[in-house]
């Protein structure tokens, strides 16, 4: 091996430097490996010889997080006014810089980037601005009248300048999110055969069992600190669409970066195709997963087990793994089988739990009383029905004092055969055993709220306008202001719109849904309906994991998320009948959420990020990704 402590005799190539100190600060070298392999003959036969050039990269000593990920050249501690070298395996340059998205600036690139990266000729000459590319760019999408054409458009960016993607997503959140995520992201995984233009993750099939260490390392980036993986088995109210389920990874990883600012290169989307059993999708040409029934049973099991097993090995103890749509009969064996030894996270059960826990606190806080003063009843009970009424319990237990079992006779859950209760013993599924209470079987969901007299109503059934107008009405009837949150997604399976909870309760509802709705204008008053999306929860969550280096998820970092979300709605907000604040301030919310999961972190010795900064706040704005272009030298 050759090596050197102090300077390398590549220095003298130029394209490496020397340690050296100033009276400002200290730089360090950072090693990173070259091998060049060779063959030779002798008497004993062929061998190879394996020569390995320790080379070396001149970065600062003073580290950030940069959203978790050691950034070995530099380019998250540069700012605007600092140079960087776009290193990819070797200097980018020319035809190959400006096909690469991490790296192309299109016609921002100025006259000296030019000519040093052999960019002459290649281009227009004009050079413009990132910001004048972002307008160009909003224009050209809104041109579109097709939300899908929309989503086609923004994942082409996406694939050709990474930067312009980001900072266009940033600056109109609120006009975007709905494109990148649902409800348009459902349409595009149903479609997602017929738009496919090039791979935006890691497919991993039944093919590769035995082989997934392998796989893992085909994946050109090295340093990942979160994975999101689906089997797209329930691909959000739209069911089954196997290796199509790709969208949502995606979708909810460029959300990451967006809103919580991850650095890009270190988010890694995984799809596990163990087949489907859609048979449009089965007999469709354009089907790009595997065509065969899912796999179920020990076959199934195994390559998970291998799946997690290799994740952990390759990527080490604090790689995040968020699972993403799994069927309830696999969603919750996964959480509970993985979550005492890997760092995993389950958006559907936990990360929606979070967010509507969040709304109801804030709705509370100004419509007066305490979780243990309200009656819940619920349309749905699989991941997300459950998983929010859990996280109600625990944070009602919390406030009271009182046993979980004991506020969980507050929570009730209506699912395909009615009302849960006690008599339906063990035909339940063991999830839903804990919400069976001891009352007389009802069949629908009219007479449960009659019967119950709910003061909050949750659908999270999956089924479109199951919440009828009997139905919202009766809860008008029993409740001055009654809380209906709609929340199944997409659009189409929404319980009721905002249109139909504000009319039918003449006004006095509190609503919130899953997916976007418009303002709302009933008798001169204009409603403006929040939208329980998780997006507020996992990108903040999911920053606050990484930047403590927390090693597992505790039901208090959810609670902690929820709080801390909570506090950002202001009684503006709640006077426009928002009980969630604007996403136009999402980065702030999500600094916040991160600073209060990581402060929870720390105090229940989860973290391992050491010391603790003084100013968590601070720490995760400073540890958040930005879109600016940088300056090639």
């Amino acid at each position: 091996m050759i090596s050197s402590n102090r300077c390398s005799f590549l220095s003298n190539t130029g394209l490496v430097g020397c340690s050296r100190s100033s009276g400002l600060q200290t730089k360090r070298l950072v090693p990173f490996r070259v091998e060049c392999l060779a063959s030779s003959s002798s008497s004993g036969g062929d061998r190879k010889l394996r020569a390995v050039m320790e080379t070396i990269a001149d970065v600062d000593n003073n580290q950030t997080v940069a959203g978790g990920v050691q950034d070995v050249y530099g380019e998250d501690k540069a700012t605007e006014d600092h140079f960087v070298t776009p290193w990819s395996v070797s200097v980018a340059s020319g035809y190959t810089l400006l096909r690469d998205p991490h790296f192309n600036k299109g016609l921002a690139f100025t006259d000296k980037e030019r000519d040093a990266h052999f960019l002459r000729g290649l281009l227009p000459p004009t050079s413009i601005s990132q910001e004048t590319q972002v307008k160009k760019v909003l224009q050209h999408i809104r041109q579109y009248q097709l939300p899908l054409q929309k989503y086609t458009a923004m994942m082409n960016l996406q694939e050709t300048n990474e930067r312009v993607f980001y900072k266009l997503l940033i600056d109109h959140v609120e006009e975007l999110l709905p494109v990148v995520y649902t409800p348009t992201v459902g349409e595009a995984c149903q479609k997602y055969g017929s738009i496919y233009m090039r791979p935006q993750g890691l497919y991993i099939s039944l093919k590769e069992k035995g082989r997934i260490l392998e796989v893992l390392k085909n994946w050109p980036e090295k340093d990942i600190q979160v994975i999101v993986v689906t089997d797209g088995e329930r691909i959000l109210g739209l069911g089954d669409l196997g290796c199509q389920g790709m969208g949502i990874p995606v979708g909810k990883l460029s959300l990451y970066t967006a809103l919580g600012g991850v650095r890009p290169s270190a988010c890694l989307p995984i799809t596990i195709d163990v087949g489907t059993n859609n048979e449009l999708l089965l007999n469709d040409e354009l089907y790009i997963g595997l065509r065969q029934r899912r796999a179920t049973g020990q076959e199934y099991s195994e390559l998970i087990h291998e799946f997690m097993t290799a994740v952990k090995q390759n990527y080490g103890e604090k790689i995040l793994i968020q699972f993403e749509d799994f069927a309830n009969h696999n969603a919750f064996d996964l959480l509970e089988k993985y979550r005492s030894t890997h760092l995993v996270f389950n958006d559907d059960i936990q990360g929606t739990a979070s967010v509507v826990l969040a709304g109801l606190v804030a709705g509370l806080k100004f419509i007066g009383g305490n979780l243990s003063d309200h009656r819940f009843l619920f349309l749905g009970a699989g991941e997300a029905g459950t998983g929010i009424a859990e996280l109600i319990a625990l944070e009602t237990s919390k406030q009271t004092g009182a046993p979980v079992e004991e506020v969980r006779k507050n929570i009730w859950l209506v699912d395909s055969k009615g009302l849960i209760v006690s008599s339906r013993g063990e035909s339940l599924q063991h999830f839903k055993r804990p919400w069976a209470h001891e009352h007389e079987p009802i069949t629908n969901l009219l007479d449960a709220v009659k019967k119950i007299k709910p003061t909050v109503l949750i659908g999270t059934s999956g089924q479109g306008k199951t919440f009828t107008q009997e139905v919202v009405e009766a809860m008008a009837e029993i409740n001055e202001r009654p809380i209906v949150l709609a929340l199944s997604n997409p659009t189409s399976q929404a319980e009721c719109t905002a249109e139909e909870a504000y009319t039918w309760s003449k006004g006095h509802a509190i609503f919130a849904s899953g997916s976007p709705f418009a303002p709302v204008e009933y008798e001169g008053n204009v409603f403006v309906p929040g939208q329980a999306n998780n997006a507020y929860i996992f990108p903040g969550f999911g920053l606050g994991l990484i930047m403590s280096g927390t090693i597992r998820v505790r039901d208090d970092l959810l609670l902690a998320a929820s709080e801390a979300l909570a506090s950002q709605v202001t009684q503006e907000h709640f006077d426009k009948g928002l009980i969630y604040p604007p996403f136009k301030d999402i980065r702030k919310i999500s600094a916040h959420i991160a600073a209060k999961v990581a402060a929870k972190s720390y105090e229940l010795g989860l973290a391992t990020r050491l010391p603790q900064p003084k100013d968590l706040v601070e720490h995760a704005e400073s540890c958040m990704y930005t879109p600016a272009y940088r300056r090639y030298r």
